[in-house]
């Protein structure tokens, strides 16, 4: 397949570098024919991404804070201003201070737990209600997330938190943005090998326990992750909403490890 994104255009927020799962769905709908533009913060991260936007031949790139209302309007302006309307919406933003991503929950302090929220939760609510009087043809919205929301995950600590928020912030901009035909979904992997993943205390022990626990015995990959933001971004996915699709190789049906592994 070639054309499943034809005709389409979205934003895709949240790629650090060529490893990011933004990075892995924004060249599989780019394969599939979308038409991207991409936001990131700071001149850093501007910098990678410069040459992968290229890649997918993008040059819209904006800088955004999703912490600060000006900047979101203005990304929105710019697509706006190009493109008139909207089809789609990646965002892939989070964010915890990584001396809180080890140890004990119950010493998440008060400033970090309000950060992580805003920037890993009420952000994809923002991004909601600005990307909405752009998708005059219906829409969608998807979010990241992870099983850390609904179950203990070590180390994940006020993440966690986040993601729970964001599962319910998910299913609520679901049911608000219905009658618009915009279609709001999460995606869950299991563990990446990402940068935000490598902030989590213990990530490389968990990557493998995954992968030698899943019914698939394998961890989600970019490609995986990718098709799946492309099924949910096309015409195909015009019924799914209000979803957290997991692409994990089944990990999270597991109640105990593998017999060999226990």
């Amino acid at each position: 397949m070639a054309d499943l994104m034809k005709g389409k255009r979205g934003l895709v927020m949240g790629v650090a570098n060529e490893r990011s799962i933004a990075w892995g769905i924004a060249s599989v709908l780019a394969a599939e024919g979308a038409e991207l533009a991409f936001s990131y913060q700071g001149e850093a991260f501007g910098k990678r991404l410069a040459p992968l936007a290229a890649s997918v031949g993008s040059d819209i790139l904006v800088d955004v804070d999703v912490t600060d209302e000006a900047s979101l309007d203005a990304c929105f302006d710019t697509l706006k201003d190009r493109w008139g309307k909207l089809d789609f919406v990646i965002h892939a933003i989070a964010y915890s201070d990584k001396n809180e991503l080890t140890g004990r929950f119950v010493n998440t302090s008060k400033a970090n737990f309000s950060n992580s929220l805003v920037i890993s939760c009420y952000s994809f609510i923002e991004v909601a209600r600005r990307a909405e009087p752009l998708m005059v043809d219906g829409g969608t919205l998807i979010t990241l997330t992870f099983q850390g929301s609904n179950k203990i995950a070590p180390n994940y600590n006020v993440m966690g938190v986040a993601k729970a928020a964001l599962e319910s912030a998910t299913r609520y901009l679901a049911n608000d943005l219905g009658p618009q035909k915009i279609r709001v979904n999460a995606i869950s992997p299991g563990p990446m090998k990402t940068l935000a993943g490598s902030a989590i205390g213990g990530a490389r022990a968990t990557f493998r326990h995954t992968e030698d626990n899943a019914p698939l015995r394998s961890n989600a990959t970019l490609d995986t992750i990718g098709g799946t933001a492309a099924w949910l971004c096309s015409d195909y996915g015009a019924a799914t909403t209000g979803e957290i699709i997991h692409v994990d190789g089944g990990y999270h049906v597991l109640g105990f490890p593998q017999a060999d592994n226990l």
